[in-house]
């Protein structure tokens, strides 16, 4: 009788620790994804070209549902639908405008942000540092779209560039 109450007991306080840890998991999360950097502006011009490269919209898309995510679990998914959609963007055909290596070059410095916090999610690593690196790179890609479209370079000295 005694063995029985014990074993009832134990079984009983594992589980109260199982659930607080993982409210307290649930409510830092929610914290974190409040406290994320936000999203660039992109010009207007690079606008018009970014919405008829459906590629890019997907991609645009799926980041952009970093920010609505309220639990771990979704977050891991968000992440992999991110992974397929940057696999898609590298084999599609870039606009004219923006196939250039410093596009190009950003896109791969996401596309390695993105792979490492991945990594942090699926190692149970604490991936703040790698999620806020992630969207800083994709801030920079945009940021990069901008400096494309304000370029007032000459047409021969752009065409060198590309070399």
């Amino acid at each position: 009788m005694f063995a029985f109450l014990v074993t009832l007991i134990l079984f009983s306080s594992c589980k109260d620790t199982v659930s607080e840890t993982a409210k307290v998991e649930e409510s830092s999360w929610e914290i974190m994804t409040d406290s994320l950097p936000e999203k660039s502006r992109v010009d207007s011009r690079a606008q018009v070209i970014l919405d008829n490269w459906k590629a890019y919209t997907v991609l645009e898309r799926s980041f952009d549902k970093i920010y609505s995510t309220e639990f771990r679990e979704d977050f891991v998914l968000i992440v992999d639908e991110l992974v397929e959609n940057q696999k898609k963007l590298e084999t599609e055909e870039y606009p004219i405008e923006f196939d250039i290596p410093q596009i190009k070059g950003r896109q791969k410095v996401f596309k390695t942000y993105v792979l490492k916090t991945k990594g942090d999610l699926e190692y149970r690593q604490n991936p703040k540092e790698s999620i806020l690196q992630m969207i800083t790179a994709f801030n920079d890609l945009r940021n990069q779209f901008n400096v494309v479209v304000k370029n007032t370079l000459p047409e021969e000295l752009r065409a060198n560039e590309k070399n």
